[in-house]
């Protein structure tokens, strides 16, 4: 069966059970399923970020298939250009979009702190893991940082357990400086340890990195053995996995640091209505968090919805306010400075 006849089928039956939660879920009620909630119905505009294969776009037309009084209308473009959009939309006094599904916290950050939005309701970020609630958006599933390194060529032992610490070593590592994931991590970086660190660990890298277009690259990269480790997102590594059991590649974890960050999709609510509140409970609905998790192999937000197969170990994220991340332009200008970019 296809991902997309899987997720009509999904929607339409409710496949999972209560499972063990990745992070502690206390005060969180449980995932609602798609039969319970109500038909969605009337005219909806959402501005989606572009990302993810066309899992996203696989979702939207299930939902509508399910929903056939709503008058759903996408528009489609990077998550950045379509914050910089929305924010000269409010400037301008116009509302064209109900909701944003932006692919990463930083859009979402943007959109926030510079136009009119309306709070997530409490009935809704009930359902999400507590350490990733937001007044200003929901989020809707993560993507973890980790370490893919190739284990004939480097015992996991040798591996340093905290992300400053590769400046330091005589390893082969493959990074993508130009990919908005690196950068968001850079900017977590930034805001834990500071501008001057982070200046010294990116000079530090540079001199053992190779670079890459983008994070799949450089997952491929580790496991042709070109490199002996790389920085990339958990699930380019799950999904070469899966097309690839045998690659030579696995994921390590760092601990409490930018190396470890969980960065969320998520949804803001441009307009206070039911029809886009309801639209969110369909995207936080336990088969759609399914689906991301066994297709897109994200960390679902729901709570009690099963992790993707395949994640490494407990993971130890840090502290950090993910709307943050939209402090991009100090990043960028370090990364040319450095002359990584």
């Amino acid at each position: 069966m296809d991902r997309r006849s899987l997720l009509k089928s999904a929607l339409a039956l409710g496949l999972l059970g209560p499972v063990t939660p990745l992070w502690a879920a206390e005060t969180t009620a449980a995932a609602e399923s798609a039969d319970d909630l109500p038909p969605l119905s009337g005219s909806l505009t959402v501005y989606l970020g572009r990302g993810e294969g066309g899992l996203y776009d696989d979702i939207v037309a299930a939902i509508r298939k399910r929903n056939p009084d709503l008058d759903l209308k996408i528009r489609r473009a990077p998550s950045a250009a379509l914050a910089n959009t929305l924010i000269a939309e409010s400037k301008a006094g116009v509302r064209r979009a109900d909701l944003f599904w932006s692919i990463d916290a930083s859009s979402l950050g943007a959109v926030a702190a510079h136009a009119k939005t309306t709070p997530i309701p409490g009935a809704i970020q009930q359902h999400i893991k507590p350490d990733f609630r937001y007044d200003q958006w929901a989020a809707i599933s993560g993507r973890l940082r980790t370490v893919p390194y190739n284990p004939t060529r480097i015992d996991p032992a040798q591996l340093p357990s905290h992300i400053m610490d590769f400046a330091d070593t005589d390893l082969k590592i493959g990074w993508a400086p130009a990919y908005g994931a690196f950068q968001s991590f850079v900017t977590a970086m930034r805001l834990l340890e500071g501008e001057d660190r982070t200046r010294e660990w990116l000079l530090g890298v540079k001199r053992q990195a190779k670079s890459y277009a983008g994070e799949l690259g450089v997952v491929m990269a580790v496991a042709r053995g070109e490199v002996d480790v790389g920085f990339a997102n958990h699930y380019y590594t799950l999904r070469l996995k899966k097309g690839q059991p045998d690659a030579n590649v696995a994921l390590a974890l760092t601990q409490n640091d930018a190396g470890s960050l969980v960065n969320s999709s998520g949804v803001l609510l441009l307009d206070d209505n039911p029809l886009a509140r309801n639209f969110l409970r369909y995207l936080l609905s336990r088969e759609v968090q399914s689906f991301l998790a066994s297709q897109a192999y994200e960390i679902p937000m729901a709570a009690d919805v099963a992790p993707p197969a395949g994640l490494p170990g407990k993971i130890h994220p840090p502290e950090i306010d993910l709307t943050r991340l939209s402090d991009l332009q100090p990043t960028l200008d370090l990364l040319r400075e450095t002359r990584v970019l």
